[in-house]
């Protein structure tokens, strides 16, 4: 049975992870029925780590849920090597050690789905994905069809600890994700867009488990939560008792004496990033001494001893084909390019938006024109420029239509807008764009009611304005197209869900222009009942701190069309209802009165908890970066919004900092993470400080009148 076991081991490492099989199908099935039949005869010596125990059921219904041993946090991103220049230096000057060189472990970041294995006694127990980093799915069941994931760990080198917490990265190898590609196109299946979203769906398959899909994928294993080996003391040596242990570890990794050699690995990593089994999108760089590690400690939500070095985002060559034009909630005209398919950043792109006509003619696209394109952040598909030498014969100019190309209305645009509208109320693709809007998270988070079922109610006429949908019923939804029993019981009981809302929430989903969660919020707190928001006029609302004058046009034009006002009385007609509370001014005694906040990028509690809080101390939460911003609180990947604070020289805080604002006020300067660990020079820098304070004192009553509120988000189309 243990020769068998083998046997059967190496034939599945040899298929599934390294690609070169030395058994057919028949043989290697022969194998497998013996070693299921002498189990079955002999139950008593059937190993726990059996390959035939990797085949279970997967779960009835859902996922359990289940904490990680301890928090897996996120990574603070430099974006490139200036940056990681200076996690050096900061290091150093916290540990004390400016003029030592550090010893570093580079390894690839690598783009798939992250999660905890716990092994008891040596035996996997549980794995579980990510989640919000405290509590995470179970996922044991799926995972045990990775054949990389060890059931038992391999003892015979190094002894294994009574309880391990390894964390890696669920990927999904290149040559792979290929393959099986080609099985799903031959299935009639459609093909999956990129490895990461294919690994990472991997593991949430309820129904119909896809075992070769599983089987497709690769646990790469790079750290250890708990069980590190007696007598190891460097991250490098984490590494190797995880490869002892039988763990695929990223054979790119690189031990690296000096932030010069650290510099020098990414940038091989980098230029071997094409040619990489798996896809990465950066450099994981870590203090490899466990006790430096210790002694650096983490912030809420990031270690202080390691830092991920982001790569620049993929760029390549494609032809416009066609520009189409969309039609936005609002009736807003989005030109997209639909481009020849080209694979960039680890996806196929084939369409790019090009925002607007202002755009359009600044770059100067034309349809036949050969373009860069690249992914933004590796996330969003954007056109760089035109390659103008690439032009084979005269092009003709571009132009949006002057009619709705939904409708027929008539297009037009306003002399203070970039945008060109459809002016018909009665467009269907406004109509379901606004449908979609109202059903969003923020809005009143209707499950269900997604574009193809949006699309069917608006084209059949069923629906034809947005309160109709909450006069849906199950009989009407089971006649649509891939939509059963079942699913038109839910989507009922989702609607039924959905009537229970908060005033902020039908704000949202009402679809005013300009008013997007931060000013629904501010409004519902000034006001606390619809009827007397309805009644504000344009001044009053004007009046109120965060509002400014295009956002309350805006909204005293909505409540002013009787259109309008019949639509939310049968809304409410329907049964859409909302708690009515007694109106709240600005808290102006707390301890951040005056101070406007914008918060960028993934942050370790929910978004609306850090506004309620900021709130709460009399602060104000706004959705855009400008000179009377005070402070820019980013999370993990922050994007654009952090960059801007630096161009404009707002005081960024991480959530370290903006605990630290919470609790003891906003401080002369913009703190940092280690003006704890710097008195001397923090103390040098009070006479400077309380100067900027005095300043910003009076460029404060100076902003008084300050108005701010989110962007239409028909100004950047999906």
């Amino acid at each position: 049975m243990d020769e068998l076991a083998r046997a059967i081991e190496r034939a599945n490492r040899l298929y599934y992870l390294e690609d070169a099989p030395e058994l057919d199908d028949a043989e290697y099935d022969a194998l497998f029925r013996e070693l299921q039949s002498l189990e079955e005869r002999h139950p008593a010596l059937a190993s726990p780590a059996s390959p035939t125990r990797r085949v279970g059921a997967p779960p009835a219904d859902g996922f359990a849920q289940a904490p990680h041993r301890g928090p897996m946090l996120s990574l603070d991103n430099a974006m490139d090597t200036d940056a990681l220049r200076a996690f050096d230096e900061r290091v150093r000057r916290m540990l004390g050690r400016e003029a030592t060189a550090l010893d570093y472990v580079c390894e690839p970041k690598l783009d798939g789905a992250g999660v905890e294995l716990v092994y008891e006694e040596g035996r996997l127990v549980q794995g579980l994905t990510r989640g919000d980093g405290r509590v995470g799915e179970d996922v044991t069941v799926a995972l045990r069809h990775v054949w990389s994931v060890p059931l038992a760990l391999d003892a015979s080198a190094r002894p294994a600890p009574p309880v391990a917490s390894v964390r890696g990265e669920i990927v999904l190898p290149r040559e792979r994700f290929q393959r099986l590609n080609r099985h799903r196109e031959d299935e009639g299946l459609e093909p999956f867009v990129n490895p990461r979203n294919a690994a990472a769906g991997s593991l949430r398959q309820l129904h119909d488990v896809d075992v070769r899909r599983l089987r497709s994928l690769e646990f790469r294993a790079y750290h250890l939560a708990e069980g590190v080996p007696p007598g190891a003391t460097t991250q490098w040596e984490i590494l190797e008792a995880l490869r002892a242990w039988g763990f695929v570890v990223s054979p790119e990794s690189t031990r690296c004496a000096g932030i010069d050699a650290v510099v020098a690995a990414h940038e091989a990593l980098l230029a071997r990033r094409d040619a990489l089994p798996v896809e990465a999108d950066g450099s994981v760089v870590k203090v490899d001494r466990l006790g430096l590690q210790d002694e650096l400690g983490s912030l809420s939500r990031s270690p202080r001893w390691a830092i991920a070095v982001k790569f620049p985002p993929q760029q390549a060559q494609t032809t416009v084909l066609a520009i189409d034009v969309q039609v936005g909630r609002t009736g807003a005209l989005t030109p997209v390019a639909k481009v020849e398919p080209v694979f960039v950043g680890g996806v196929t792109v084939s369409n790019v938006s090009l925002h607007n006509q202002d755009e359009i003619d600044r770059k100067d696209v034309r349809v036949g024109d050969v373009v860069v394109i690249q992914r933004a952040g590796d996330v969003i598909p954007q056109l760089v420029r035109v390659l103008p030498e690439r032009r084979a014969r005269r092009l003709a100019r571009f132009r949006l239509p002057d009619a709705c190309p939904a409708c027929g209305g008539a297009a037009v645009r306003l002399e203070d807008e970039v945008v060109t509208r459809c002016t018909n109320p009665d467009c269907p693709a406004q109509l379901k764009n606004r449908i979609t809007h109202l059903a969003a998270r923020d809005a009143l988070d209707v499950d269900g009611l997604g574009e193809e079922i949006v699309d069917q109610l608006v084209d059949k006429g069923i629906v034809t304005r947005v309160s109709d949908v909450f006069a849906l019923d199950a009989p009407t939804l089971e006649a649509l197209d891939r939509m059963g029993a079942k699913s038109a019981a839910n989507l009922v009981a989702s609607l039924e869900r959905s009537r229970a809302t908060t005033l902020a929430r039908l704000l949202v989903a009402l679809g005013i222009r300009h008013v997007g969660t931060t000013i629904a919020e501010l409004l519902a707190r000034r006001f606390g009942d619809l009827d007397p928001l309805a009644a504000a006029t344009a001044d009053e609302l004007e009046a109120i701190d965060g509002v400014g004058p295009t956002i309350a046009a805006s909204v005293a034009r909505y409540f002013a069309d009787a259109r309008h006002r019949a639509e939310v009385d049968r809304l409410v007609e329907l049964g859409v209802r909302w708690e009515k509370e007694a109106p709240r001014a600005a808290a102006a005694d707390g301890l951040l009165a005056g101070r406007t906040f914008v918060l960028t990028g993934a942050l370790s509690i929910p978004r609306d908890e850090a506004k309620a809080r900021i709130e709460a101390a009399g602060g104000r939460v706004t959705g855009s970066v400008s000179k009377k911003t005070h402070f820019v609180v980013v999370g993990e990947d922050p994007g654009s919004k952090a960059a801007k604070a630096a161009e404009l020289g707002v005081a960024v805080l991480d959530e370290a900092g903006l605990e630290r604002v919470l609790r003891e006020g906003p401080p002369p300067e913009p703190p940092s993470d280690d003006d704890a660990l710097e008195p001397k020079r923090k103390a040098k820098g009070k006479a400077k400080g309380k100067a900027k304070a005095g300043a910003k004192k009076e460029a404060g009553a100076e902003d008084a009148g300050e108005r701010a509120g989110d962007e239409d988000a028909d100004a950047s189309p999906a």
